[in-house]
């Protein structure tokens, strides 16, 4: 028998069918390897040894394949056909060496296949090989380069800077490519200028627009006109009339299909034209690809293979004829750096499957039609446009205007498929068609108008031209574009407005803080070197543990020049680098503040960053004197200081009590005496602190809204704002709102529905309140049952039963290992018995009858997790 291994059950089911009943097919389930999150994972005073960990569940299958070793002849690893797929068929074989599951007489074989078909993965079965050594040695390396990165930088931001996260090799960088479009959004002041607009009317009645090309002679530029008086000045010349046509060009223009695509241009087509972010395209492209519909979809090739264009052509062939089909294969180059083009680009395995044809649902419908259509796309002929410029000078010879036009000729790949534009791009297929002119025709001035225009600051990144910016630069690769882009707001260093990426204030003092103090490792050609050189390794050219010492000597002695680093100093650098963010010099009207600094409060202390337990915030230099702090963003109209005591709304019209608004933790909120504990408001994202009415604060203190009893149990369902944004409630699910003013008109059937489909979401795996997915899966408790990482409202915890225990905040939740969280979690549950160890419930229901005194002891347990 021959055992084959691939990472998914999907993959294993789809592969099956292909092979004969002397195979068996087992599922990895990705990397069944990884270096623990504990300092000596990777030593670099041990020739950069690595200690490798399985967690329980990839201990399992390693055991599952080695048991069915035991009736194979031969194991054949067949993982995926890139970098990733090399180290998890290399991680295998080591983790059964260390078992003693291979035996002497195994033949161990490595096959690749870019497609699952049938072809595909029997033609690999006929053409094994061995691992590739240095494509192994280039992993090792960027695991390595990683860990050391982020291992050794991470905690010199958590120390240095409350209330960051993490840095990252790539993830850094690509936070700052955010920030510095952020930075030059908000530096940017609107230019004016002006373009005079006319419209006229051609001798056979067609009236057509043509713009203010020359003036005395002088070509107009975009700023020439600069101010209404110029632009008075040119419309009166205008105004003369008299035109007659100087002159006609009409050139043809050509314009070729694009290449079919690799993973970034996937990406970003599927941003534009699908809405998708970079996760949820590369999930659905797994899936596809699972299925046998498409090529591997981690790639940077841009060719097929040969039989893809055969099949392509013949496609265009026999449904758009022979018109549509050019005399020649089309064949691409990347314009990509540091492409590597060893795979295909991402295609249909088979291209007489028409989308239409395909029925699949959802979002791998839309993907599969867009991936269907690009590649059929790039094998048609070019599109043809007639590009038509008419010159029209006045009488007096003045002024001339200039009309442009472009007409489709022969649609071409048009026909099927158009490539997608970011912000800021340009676009000229939005000009249309002119008419008929000749040389000395004359044509009749119906309009004209001097129309004002202003600059507009370049366009905030989206995911698609983040992942087109990291490839232009060099940084990142095909598999690690989703990743750093779901990394970026899982830290809550940038959230998604729209499909924006907006910077927040945490990503801001991150980036500021690297750039001071690390700015080798957020430079953009130093890590494009990094990545030169990884693939240099994997071409067998460099020896990974030189690239790695070179990197670590120069590494290490700029962490340990941050040992002495004074607080004030970091507050210093980061005063300086962001004070035109958190102190600007202009109003939200453009009107300019003379002191931007000079506290609202005492108006006499000078505002600046200070640090704090929970991150970075603004205070005033005569603390403790003057309390006055706020956020570290200027936004939600903060101009008027909130006494730290509180500033006096107004009395409750009902109960008589004083309403004050103050300022905390998450921003300002109303708050009103009620017996021992205040009730207390937090205010909208539409609210102003400056504007607050006695009638919005009542209305705010009313909350939470009672919607009505929930038809299944009879519990109520709530309207409240919260943290983030309003929402509903019942019981334990939450369910966010998009429009705030629903919180106070929000019906019984609609939070029915909203509760349903959040807690149907949970339980396909969406995550979220109610449905909360884990952080991270660390494994299983000695005793029985899941440890676990979650984000909690006070930080994150590791959760085990019904004990939470709260990570210590030098404890990042990205680098717990199931070591410590089992320490943390026996810990807790042991405060309150003196014992180490207390199981949940469902542990202690196995235990002998015997022990059932030792269970009552528990007891204090429960109480003491219910405290985290």
């Amino acid at each position: 028998m021959k055992l084959v291994v691939v990472e998914s059950p999907a993959k294993a089911k789809t592969i099956n069918k292909y092979l004969g009943k002397d195979y068996k097919v087992l599922a990895s389930y990705g990397h069944i390897r990884d270096l623990p999150s504990k300092n000596g994972s990777v030593d670099p005073d041990n020739d950069f040894e690595m200690i490798w960990e399985a967690d329980s569940k990839s201990a399992k299958r390693i055991s599952d394949i080695a048991n069915a070793l035991k009736d194979a002849d031969t194991l054949i690893l067949a993982t995926d056909p890139d970098r990733e797929g090399e180290a998890i068929s290399w991680h295998l074989v080591e983790a059964l060496k260390k078992r003693r599951a291979l035996k002497k007489d195994t033949h161990v074989e490595r096959v690749v296949f870019n497609a699952i078909t049938k072809n595909a993965v029997t033609t690999a079965m006929e053409n094994p090989r061995q691992i590739d050594a240095e494509l192994v040695d280039a992993y090792l390396a960027r695991r390595a380069l990683d860990y050391l990165v982020g291992f050794n930088l991470s905690p010199v931001l958590w120390r240095k800077l409350p209330g960051s996260r993490s840095a990252g090799r790539v993830q850094s960088v690509a936070l700052r490519i955010v920030c510095d479009r952020e930075n030059e959004i908000e530096m940017f002041r609107p230019q004016e200028y002006w373009n005079i607009e006319c419209e006229l009317r051609a001798p056979d009645g067609t009236a057509f627009e043509a713009r203010l090309y020359s003036l005395d002679g002088d070509t107009l530029k975009k700023f020439t006109l600069g101010n209404k008086g110029d632009a008075d000045r040119a419309l009166e010349v205008v105004k003369v009339g008299g035109y007659s046509v100087s002159s006609v060009e009409a050139k043809p223009v050509k314009r070729n299909p694009p290449p079919p695509f690799i993973t970034s241009t996937l990406q970003q087509e599927a941003s534009r034209k699908l809405g998708f972010g970079a996760k949820r395209t590369m999930q659905a492209a797994q899936k596809l690809y699972e299925e046998g519909r498409i090529t591997y979809m981690r790639t940077d090739g841009v060719n097929m293979a040969e039989e893809a264009y055969v099949a392509a052509r013949a496609m265009i062939q026999s449904n758009y004829g022979a018109r549509y089909l050019p005399e020649n294969t089309r064949r691409y180059s990347s314009k990509a750096k540091n492409a590597q083009e060893a795979h295909e680009a991402v295609r249909p395995t088979d291209f007489n499957l028409r989308p239409e044809e395909y029925h699949g649902e959802g979002d791998l419908k839309k993907l599969y039609t867009l991936i269907w259509r690009r590649a059929v796309a790039s094998q048609m002929e070019t599109a043809l446009f007639e590009r038509t410029t008419i010159d029209l000078a006045s009488k007096d010879k003045r002024a001339v205007l200039r009309a442009t036009g472009q007409v489709l000729v022969f649609d071409g790949y048009i026909k099927l498929y158009t490539e997608g534009h970011d912000a800021g791009d340009d676009d000229d297929d939005a000009e249309g068609r002119l008419p008929k002119m000749a040389e000395g025709q004359h044509a009749d001035l119906m309009k004209a108008d001097a129309n004002q225009s202003f600059t507009t600051p370049p366009p905030r990144y989206t995911e698609a031209s983040l992942v087109k910016r990291l490839e232009e630069l060099g940084i990142g690769r095909p598999s690690t574009y989703a990743s750093t882009m779901s990394t970026l707001e899982d830290r809550g260093y940038v959230r998604i407005e729209g499909k924006a990426l907006v910077p927040e204030d945490k990503g801001r003092l991150v980036t500021a803080f690297l750039e001071n103090f690390f700015a080798r490792y957020v430079e953009y050609d130093f890590t494009a070197g990094l990545e030169e050189k990884l693939d240099v390794i994997s071409d067998g050219k460099l020896n990974w543990k030189e690239f790695l010492a070179e990197f670590w000597k120069q590494f290490a002695a700029d962490i340990d020049g941050t040992k002495d680093l004074r607080v004030s100093a970091v507050l210093d650098a980061l005063n300086e680098t962001l004070g035109a963010h958190v102190f600007p010099r202009q109003d939200a009207e453009g009107n300019p503040i003379e002191n931007p600094r000079l506290c609202p409060l005492c108006k006499e202390g000078e505002l600046s960053m200070k640090l704090g337990k929970f991150g970075a915030f603004v205070g005033c230099s005569r603390h403790p004197e003057c309390k006055y702090t706020r956020q570290f963003s200027t936004e939600g109209g903060d101009s008027a200081a909130i006494n730290p005591d509180g500033n006096e709304i107004g009395l409750h019209p009902e109960k008589g009590v004083m309403i004050l608004l103050k300022s905390g933790r998450f921003g300002p909120y109303v708050e009103m005496e009620n017996g021992e504990k205040p009730k207390r408001a937090s205010l909208a994202k539409a609210d102003s602190p400056d504007t607050l009415t006695l009638s919005r604060a009542v209305e705010l203190l009313s909350l939470p809204r009672e919607i009505g009893l929930h038809p299944e149990d009879g519990e109520m369902i709530l309207a409240n704002f919260g943290r983030f944004g309003p929402y509903v409630q019942h019981g334990k699910t939450y369910a966010n709102l998009k429009d705030p003013a629903d919180v106070f008109s929000i019906g019984i059937n609609r939070a029915v529905d909203m509760i349903a489909e959040k807690r149907a979401k949970a339980a396909a795996g969406g995550g979220g309140r109610g449905g909360v997915a884990a952080l991270k899966s660390l494994g299983d408790h000695p005793d029985g049952g899941p440890v676990e990482v979650f984000a909690g409202k006070y930080g994150p915890y590791v959760k085990w039963g019904k004990v939470n225990a709260t990570l210590p905040k030098e404890m990042a939740p990205e680098t717990v290992t199931l070591e410590a969280a089992l320490e943390l979690v026996n810990a807790k549950a042991g405060s309150g018995t003196g014992k180490k160890k207390a199981a949940p419930k469902k542990a202690a229901a196995k235990k002998p009858a015997a022990k059932k005194p030792a269970a009552k002891k528990k007891a204090p347990a429960k109480k003491t997790s219910g405290d985290a």
